[in-house]
Protein backbone atom coordinates (compact mmCIF):
# COMPACT_ATOMS: atom_id res chain seq x y z
CA UNK A 1 0.00 0.00 0.00
CA UNK A 2 1.54 3.35 -0.84
CA UNK A 3 0.96 6.41 1.54
CA UNK A 4 -1.90 9.02 1.45
CA UNK A 5 -1.08 11.45 -1.87
CA UNK A 6 1.21 8.94 -3.84
CA UNK A 7 0.94 7.47 -7.06
CA UNK A 8 2.25 4.28 -8.09
CA UNK A 9 4.10 5.13 -11.75
CA UNK A 10 4.47 1.56 -13.43
CA UNK A 11 8.22 1.34 -14.80
CA UNK A 12 9.31 -0.52 -17.27
CA UNK A 13 13.14 -0.93 -18.55
CA UNK A 14 11.91 0.22 -22.49
CA UNK A 15 10.50 3.68 -20.59
CA UNK A 16 14.24 4.26 -20.89
CA UNK A 17 16.36 4.45 -24.50
CA UNK A 18 20.32 4.94 -24.31
CA UNK A 19 20.91 7.03 -27.45
CA UNK A 20 24.97 6.78 -27.27
CA UNK A 21 27.44 5.08 -24.86
CA UNK A 22 30.58 6.98 -25.18
CA UNK A 23 33.80 4.83 -23.43
CA UNK A 24 35.57 6.99 -21.37
CA UNK A 25 38.40 5.03 -19.48
CA UNK A 26 39.38 1.17 -19.47
CA UNK A 27 40.88 -0.17 -16.49
CA UNK A 28 42.30 -3.12 -14.90
CA UNK A 29 39.12 -3.74 -12.72
CA UNK A 30 36.54 -1.36 -14.51
CA UNK A 31 35.41 -0.09 -17.79
CA UNK A 32 33.80 3.85 -17.43
CA UNK A 33 30.81 5.11 -20.16
CA UNK A 34 29.04 8.32 -20.37
CA UNK A 35 25.84 7.47 -21.58
CA UNK A 36 23.23 9.45 -23.18
CA UNK A 37 19.74 8.53 -21.98
CA UNK A 38 16.12 9.59 -23.46
CA UNK A 39 13.82 9.41 -19.97
CA UNK A 40 10.62 8.44 -19.88
CA UNK A 41 8.96 11.93 -20.00
CA UNK A 42 11.00 12.85 -23.55
CA UNK A 43 13.94 14.64 -21.86
CA UNK A 44 17.22 13.20 -22.00
CA UNK A 45 20.12 12.70 -19.65
CA UNK A 46 23.85 12.21 -19.15
CA UNK A 47 24.52 9.21 -16.91
CA UNK A 48 27.91 7.82 -16.01
CA UNK A 49 28.39 3.98 -15.71
CA UNK A 50 31.29 1.26 -14.91
CA UNK A 51 31.14 -2.06 -16.27
CA UNK A 52 32.49 -4.83 -14.03
CA UNK A 53 33.13 -8.61 -14.80
CA UNK A 54 31.57 -9.50 -10.93
CA UNK A 55 33.32 -10.63 -7.79
CA UNK A 56 32.86 -13.16 -5.04
CA UNK A 57 33.51 -12.85 -1.11
CA UNK A 58 33.96 -15.48 1.30
CA UNK A 59 33.10 -15.90 5.22
CA UNK A 60 35.82 -18.05 6.23
CA UNK A 61 34.05 -20.24 9.01
CA UNK A 62 36.05 -22.06 11.22
CA UNK A 63 35.21 -25.32 13.37
CA UNK A 64 35.51 -23.41 16.83
CA UNK A 65 32.59 -20.69 15.19
CA UNK A 66 35.37 -18.14 14.43
CA UNK A 67 35.82 -16.72 11.18
CA UNK A 68 38.80 -15.14 9.31
CA UNK A 69 39.07 -11.86 7.87
CA UNK A 70 41.53 -9.53 6.37
CA UNK A 71 42.85 -6.12 6.90
CA UNK A 72 44.20 -4.41 4.01
CA UNK A 73 44.59 -1.40 2.39
CA UNK A 74 41.75 0.25 0.29
CA UNK A 75 43.33 3.44 -2.07
CA UNK A 76 39.74 4.76 -2.72
CA UNK A 77 39.23 5.12 0.97
CA UNK A 78 43.00 5.69 1.51
CA UNK A 79 42.30 3.88 4.61
CA UNK A 80 42.87 0.46 6.12
CA UNK A 81 39.76 -1.92 6.60
CA UNK A 82 38.87 -5.22 7.97
CA UNK A 83 36.77 -7.41 5.80
CA UNK A 84 36.06 -10.87 4.42
CA UNK A 85 38.10 -12.43 2.13
CA UNK A 86 36.64 -10.79 -1.44
CA UNK A 87 37.94 -10.94 -5.24
CA UNK A 88 36.54 -10.31 -8.81
CA UNK A 89 35.97 -12.92 -11.23
CA UNK A 90 38.26 -13.53 -14.21
CA UNK A 91 36.67 -13.73 -17.67
CA UNK A 92 34.40 -17.17 -17.87
CA UNK A 93 35.43 -18.01 -14.47
CA UNK A 94 32.58 -19.61 -12.53
CA UNK A 95 31.80 -18.02 -9.33
CA UNK A 96 32.51 -21.18 -7.24
CA UNK A 97 35.65 -21.48 -8.69
CA UNK A 98 36.44 -18.00 -7.89
CA UNK A 99 35.22 -18.14 -4.46
CA UNK A 100 37.96 -21.07 -3.73
CA UNK A 101 40.70 -19.34 -5.37
CA UNK A 102 40.22 -16.57 -3.83
CA UNK A 103 40.04 -18.08 -0.38
CA UNK A 104 43.45 -19.98 -0.52
CA UNK A 105 45.09 -16.83 -1.89
CA UNK A 106 43.58 -14.21 0.52
CA UNK A 107 43.58 -16.96 4.26
CA UNK A 108 45.22 -20.11 2.32
CA UNK A 109 42.36 -22.32 3.12
CA UNK A 110 40.44 -24.49 1.13
CA UNK A 111 36.61 -24.82 2.09
CA UNK A 112 35.07 -28.75 1.61
CA UNK A 113 31.97 -26.67 1.41
CA UNK A 114 31.02 -23.73 0.14
CA UNK A 115 27.17 -22.88 0.37
CA UNK A 116 25.97 -19.35 -1.24
CA UNK A 117 24.10 -16.35 1.01
CA UNK A 118 23.46 -14.49 -1.62
CA UNK A 119 23.99 -12.66 -4.90
CA UNK A 120 23.22 -9.30 -5.14
CA UNK A 121 24.06 -5.74 -7.43
CA UNK A 122 26.99 -3.72 -5.15
CA UNK A 123 26.15 0.17 -6.70
CA UNK A 124 23.74 -0.48 -9.05
CA UNK A 125 23.21 3.35 -9.22
CA UNK A 126 26.38 3.28 -11.30
CA UNK A 127 27.88 0.00 -11.51
CA UNK A 128 26.73 -3.25 -13.11
CA UNK A 129 28.88 -5.00 -10.17
CA UNK A 130 27.18 -8.99 -10.02
CA UNK A 131 28.09 -9.96 -6.25
CA UNK A 132 28.31 -13.84 -5.37
CA UNK A 133 28.35 -13.98 -1.60
CA UNK A 134 29.74 -17.61 -0.33
CA UNK A 135 30.08 -19.00 3.07
CA UNK A 136 32.62 -21.75 3.24
CA UNK A 137 33.39 -24.59 6.28
CA UNK A 138 35.10 -27.52 6.34
CA UNK A 139 38.34 -25.54 6.09
CA UNK A 140 41.70 -26.98 5.22
CA UNK A 141 45.14 -25.47 5.43
CA UNK A 142 46.44 -24.53 2.01
CA UNK A 143 49.39 -21.95 1.13
CA UNK A 144 48.50 -19.60 -1.12
CA UNK A 145 49.87 -16.88 -2.96
CA UNK A 146 48.16 -13.02 -2.59
CA UNK A 147 48.32 -10.82 -6.04
CA UNK A 148 51.93 -8.63 -6.23
CA UNK A 149 50.01 -5.44 -5.29
CA UNK A 150 47.94 -6.86 -2.14
CA UNK A 151 49.09 -6.93 1.41
CA UNK A 152 47.18 -8.60 4.07
CA UNK A 153 46.92 -9.59 7.46
CA UNK A 154 44.49 -12.49 8.30
CA UNK A 155 42.93 -12.31 11.95
CA UNK A 156 40.46 -14.86 13.54
CA UNK A 157 37.75 -13.39 15.56
CA UNK A 158 34.11 -14.86 16.78
CA UNK A 159 31.56 -14.25 14.73
CA UNK A 160 29.80 -12.93 17.56
CA UNK A 161 32.61 -10.08 17.97
CA UNK A 162 32.50 -9.12 13.91
CA UNK A 163 29.19 -8.78 14.31
CA UNK A 164 29.75 -6.27 17.52
CA UNK A 165 32.59 -4.73 14.50
CA UNK A 166 29.75 -3.92 12.78
CA UNK A 167 27.04 -2.55 14.96
CA UNK A 168 30.25 -0.34 16.12
CA UNK A 169 30.94 0.47 12.98
CA UNK A 170 34.21 -1.16 12.83
CA UNK A 171 33.47 -3.22 9.86
CA UNK A 172 32.25 -0.89 7.78
CA UNK A 173 32.43 -2.82 3.86
CA UNK A 174 28.59 -3.90 2.32
CA UNK A 175 30.13 -7.48 1.32
CA UNK A 176 31.43 -7.71 5.35
CA UNK A 177 28.49 -6.55 6.68
CA UNK A 178 25.85 -8.86 4.90
CA UNK A 179 28.30 -11.60 4.71
CA UNK A 180 28.75 -11.87 8.35
CA UNK A 181 24.97 -11.07 9.25
CA UNK A 182 23.86 -13.58 6.78
CA UNK A 183 26.16 -16.22 7.88
CA UNK A 184 24.51 -15.81 11.89
CA UNK A 185 21.57 -15.94 10.11
CA UNK A 186 22.03 -18.89 8.47
CA UNK A 187 23.39 -20.84 11.10
CA UNK A 188 20.75 -19.76 13.32
CA UNK A 189 18.43 -21.72 10.89
CA UNK A 190 16.56 -18.52 9.82
CA UNK A 191 17.25 -18.66 6.50
CA UNK A 192 17.95 -21.54 4.09
CA UNK A 193 21.13 -21.72 1.76
CA UNK A 194 20.48 -19.38 -1.60
CA UNK A 195 18.33 -20.60 -4.35
CA UNK A 196 18.33 -19.28 -7.76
Amino acid sequence: MWPPGWRKIPMRVDDHEILSSEPVYEGKVVKLYRDRVRLPDGREATWERIVHQGAVGIVPLLENGNVLLVRQYRNALDDVILEIPAGKLEPGEAPDDCADRELVEEVNMRAGELIKLSEFYNSPGYSNEYFHLYLASDLSPEQGETEEDEFLEIEEISLSDALGMVTDGYIVDAKSVMGLALTRLYLDGVIPAFRC
